[in-house]
């Protein structure tokens, strides 16, 4: 049997390119051995298999992406740094996603979770690649508003939708709520400054305990119609918005 080669070093025997164009050409998912797309420039193969470079293939670097992601109750992404592997693939890549945008496995890399959920919490989270995103979501945290709907069990005390709506006191700083009831065991928040760990207490605090709580919107990027376990791949800040991103 014919001694295996790296895909890159072939690669560019092959086109006449240099080694780092190769390499280049395969992370960004241009190539195929066999007709399948292959991403990992030192993968092993045949001198003798179909290696082929996709039509548009471009050498320019990626741009920079953001995933938006359904989260289930029960998934903990704080403490996992692998999440973004488990559970961004292109299996829950959302069918209806019109970006444009193919999925690689590049866009994994560098990730950054701006603002995460507790474990039994569900609903919008975000990771990107681009730090203007992370300023806005996590720098400016304090000036991005956040909707949550919570169920909640219990019997509301007396005047408690007024007081829910006095706010939250955090180290002497007053922050915004904006609270109403979407039925008899539902509420619904809307909270600015990451304040989401607070609103457990701020529902004690009126004869309420939370049961479930989901983030249906970070700032004017909504999770509707994103299916729970589904990811969006958006590029740049002005498709940073759930509909413009589909």
């Amino acid at each position: 049997m014919t001694d295996s080669i790296r895909l890159a070093k072939l690669l560019a025997t092959q086109i006449s390119c240099s080694r780092s164009e190769a390499e280049n050409y395969i992370e960004g998912g241009f190539v195929t051995v066999d007709g399948q797309v292959v991403e990992e420039p030192g993968q092993r193969v045949q001198p003798e298999q179909r290696i082929e470079l996709m039509a548009g293939a471009r050498l320019e670097a990626a741009e920079a992406v953001t995933i938006l992601f359904h989260k289930p109750a029960g998934v903990d992404i704080e403490k996992n740094p692998d999440a973004p592997l488990k559970l961004i693939t292109p299996e829950n890549h959302a069918a209806d996603d019109r970006s444009g945008i193919r999925f690689i496995k590049r866009h994994l890399k560098d990730l950054t979770l701006t603002d995460p959920l507790g474990v039994q919490s569900s609903g919008l989270v975000v990771w990107s690649q681009d730090w203007r995103i992370g300023r806005k979501l996590i720098t400016d945290a304090a000036k991005v508003e956040q909707e949550f709907i919570v169920e909640v069990g219990g019997k509301i005390l007396p005047d408690g939708l007024e007081t829910l709506n006095k706010g939250i006191q955090v180290k002497g700083s007053l922050f915004p709520v904006k609270a109403s009831w979407q039925n008899e065991t539902r509420l619904r928040f809307a909270v600015k400054g990451n304040q989401r760990s607070q609103i457990a207490s701020l529902c004690a605090s009126v004869g309420l305990s939370v049961l479930a709580m989901k983030r249906i919107r970070i700032g004017r990027v909504p999770l509707s119609p994103l299916a729970v376990g589904n990811g969006v791949i958006c590029s740049g800040t002005r498709n940073f918005k759930y509909h413009h991103s589909l």
